[in-house]
């Protein structure tokens, strides 16, 4: 039997039947996961992290939490969502529940410092990147490198503060601005802009630490930072990052079924997330025109596109509902 909680609060009866807790803010994003536990038969409950309490020295109620928090979750008006995850996933882990996207997860969501430091640890070609605190130093630090370069936010997300500078005046003038954006954690990213091979970057989808398909996102029209569920375009010469649409243009996504399991790329990544503990994930890379694969991107709050769906031979809220559901009989077994 499926169960939702209408209040989509925290249930605290240790006694309960063992469910999957799915801990969220954005229930826009839910719909294709909610469809994919019904459709398996998992029991579930959605809580939304986004006000509430908890009682520290109470049982979390039996079952696996799935955590999905999304480093864009200020951009909801949830900004503290991100502090409030770190609180409930102490508590639950302190518990001894299983939690998928624990402690070590949450800290890589939201913080492409993180990220760039796990990829560049494993030898992966990662794009060079200047993390500058506050405001002071951008224009100084821009100048090591080489117009063009991009700037992004540290805990980004939908293409947060990804702008093109061609110039280094061009950029002088942004951060001078009444437009300079201000990042949430006030880390701004400086970062070499990549010139790919063909108009398009690739998103590999993980679940279960597993490969599961290889996405093509088309980037003809200029974009750069593309998630599945939204298109955004990144301007040039400074101009911001305004263009979200959900459910992209025909032909923007597609399959790459040219990458399977057996690529030695993805061997590396299955790899990476075995070692680092991400059970779910999108990671992306771009083949660039001198011949680099670079990556730079590890999204552990990942989204999936409807028409990539349609043909894929598996599907990822599919495999998500599937793994979850395994977990969740094997931690049902070991109840006493």
């Amino acid at each position: 039997m499926t169960v939702v909680e209408d209040t989509r609060r925290w249930s605290f009866a240790a006694d309960a039947e063992p469910r999957v807790h799915v801990v969220h803010e954005n229930p826009e994003w839910f719909p294709p996961f909610e469809a994919a536990l019904r459709a398996a038969g998992v029991p579930f409950q959605e809580v939304l992290l986004t006000d509430g309490s908890l009682d520290l020295d109470a049982e979390p109620a039996p079952g696996v939490y799935w955590s999905r928090l999304s480093a864009s979750a200020h951009t909801r008006g949830n900004a503290r969502t991100k502090e409030y995850t770190r609180a409930v996933v102490a508590w639950l882990e302190g518990w001894g529940r299983r939690v998928v996207g624990g402690s070590r997860v949450v800290e890589l969501e939201v913080s492409k410092v993180a990220q760039h430091a796990l990829l560049r640890r494993n030898g992966f070609d990662v794009p060079r990147t200047l993390a500058v605190f506050g405001r002071d130093d951008l224009s100084t630090r821009a100048r090591e490198l080489e117009a063009p370069f991009i700037t992004k936010h540290n805990q980004g997300g939908k293409g947060l503060g990804v702008r093109r500078f061609d110039t280094h005046d061009e950029f002088d003038a942004y951060v001078a601005s009444p437009d300079f954006e201000e990042p949430a954690d006030g880390i701004t990213l400086l970062q070499e802009y990549l010139r790919s091979a063909q108009p398009f970057i690739t998103r590999a989808e993980f679940v279960g630490g597993r490969f599961v398909y290889a996405v093509r996102v088309d980037t003809s029209a200029g974009s750069f930072e593309l998630c599945p569920a939204d298109a955004c375009e990144v301007p040039t010469s400074g101009q911001t990052l305004e263009a979200c649409v959900v459910d992209s243009p025909q032909g923007l996504f597609s399959l790459r079924e040219e990458i399977t399991a057996d690529t030695p790329l993805v061997k590396r990544y299955e790899d990476l997330l075995r070692g680092a503990g991400i059970e779910i994930a999108g990671i992306e890379f771009l083949e660039t025109a001198d011949g680099r694969t670079v990556t730079y991107d590890v999204n552990t709050n990942t989204n999936y596109n409807p028409a990539v769906e349609a043909v894929a031979p598996r599907s990822g809220p599919g495999e998500i509902a599937a793994y979850l559901g395994a977990l969740l009989r094997t931690e049902t077994s070991h109840r006493p």
